[in-house]
């Protein structure tokens, strides 16, 4: 989303060079092929009829941003018209390299998500009421929409057969999961068997180039649609309890995004399926109607035990271990939730603090094992 959204902005400053250059750095060169990096580039120009080169650059040197890209544009003898460097900061996020972040719409005057819980104290509201409080009434429409989005994607995923792009030849298996019960399968399995389902759907998906809702990012895009879908489904709440629950999600990113980071290349897949699970965890703690106090240390419990979790994608490609993740990290949302409901009164952590301590986890983390395909799985694992 990134580099598509860096390729618009640059067409927009240089619409009349004669051909078109992009350089992918860091992670984006290492692992820009498996993640299509190098499709939604180029089809952002192909679109307007302009030639467009991609080239991947994946050796070392200092980059402002693990995720960094050069956009060129030149003139028919190949004289640079404008160059920009943009950084992917991730979920779909871009600053300019040397320029300050572009201001964002100030809508939330907290620095943190103490600061979330003391105003809604202050005002005796729920946390979704937060967010109503700031964004207005309208919020809901948009949420709802993300609900119908997240929706979709799940059911094309259950749908859907074959095997997924690229050299790997990773079956699809979320129709497998959802239509192959066991004779003997007892009905906790199949819950999770469910479960589980629909975070593969909307993973494969994703690894297929299909549209999915960033949450807080494509590549961990499976486990809040997962949660609530499989939760909708079972007890039937209504779309005003799903946009709540969503709301209070959205909260969870947006304190993680603006305190440490939703980037698997800057601190590793904690901040992508760590963030995740630790909305899909504050999420179940709305739609059963828990206290704030609850709801922060869901979250918290989520996102403390996937300290340290790395991000390495075989080849790059957004499918091992990141399908399984995604599954896996649904179950510990629930479980996360459960657990917050009898031992909230008794925590010694904070969200803020485990926030805090991912980010800093996720800096001394090797870059082997931040989204560069160097390390882990991606180094020990030998395509046939």
């Amino acid at each position: 989303m990134g580099p598509e959204r860096a390729a618009r902005d640059f067409l927009g400053k240089c619409p009349n060079a004669a051909r078109y250059r992009a350089t992918l750095y860091g992670s984006l060169a290492l692992t820009g092929k498996g993640h299509l990096t190098d499709v939604a580039t180029a089809g952002v120009f192909e679109a307007a009829g302009k030639e467009i080169e991609v080239l991947f650059d994946g050796s070392p040197r200092e980059l402002p941003h693990p995720n960094t890209m050069e956009i060129a544009g030149l003139d028919g003898e190949g004289k640079e018209l404008l160059r920009v460097t943009y950084l992917s900061v991730g979920g779909g996020t871009i600053r300019i390299a040397g320029e300050p972040a572009a201001p964002e719409k100030d809508v939330y005057p907290f620095a943190n998500f103490s600061e979330i819980m003391r105003f809604a104290r202050e005002k005796k509201i729920p946390l979704d009421g937060v967010v109503r409080e700031f964004e207005g009434d309208q919020i809901e429409d948009f949420l709802l929409e993300v609900w119908d989005s997240m929706q979709r994607t799940i059911r094309r995923g259950l749908n859907a057969s074959g095997k997924l792009p690229g050299e790997l030849g990773v079956e699809r298996k979320a129709k497998m999961l959802f239509e192959a019960p066991h004779d003997d399968e007892e009905p906790e399995q199949r819950e999770k068997r469910l479960l589980c389902s629909f975070a593969f759907a909307t993973s494969e998906e994703n690894a297929s180039g299909g549209v999915v809702v960033t949450a807080p990012t494509c590549g961990a895009s499976g486990v809040l649609p997962a949660v609530l879908y499989y939760l909708s489904k079972r007890h039937g709440f209504g779309e005003k309890r799903i946009a709540a629950a969503l709301a209070v999600a959205g909260l969870i990113g947006i304190t993680v995004k603006q305190n440490a980071s939703v980037s698997g290349a800057e601190a590793g897949c904690q901040a992508e399926i760590g963030t995740a699970t630790s909305m899909a965890a504050a999420a179940v703690c709305r739609l059963f109607g828990a206290s704030a106090e609850e709801t922060e240390y869901a979250a918290e419990i989520a996102l403390e035990h996937q300290l340290g979790l790395t991000c390495d994608p075989i080849m790059g490609y957004v499918q091992i271990p990141c399908i399984e993740r995604n599954a896996v990290a649904a179950m510990r949302a629930l479980s996360s939730a459960e657990l917050s409901r009898v031992l909230a009164g008794t925590r010694k952590i904070s969200f803020d603090l485990i926030v805090q301590t991912m980010y800093e986890t996720g800096k001394d983390i090797c870059a082997r094992y931040r989204e560069t395909s160097e390390g882990g799985l991606a180094s020990t694992y030998k395509v046939s």
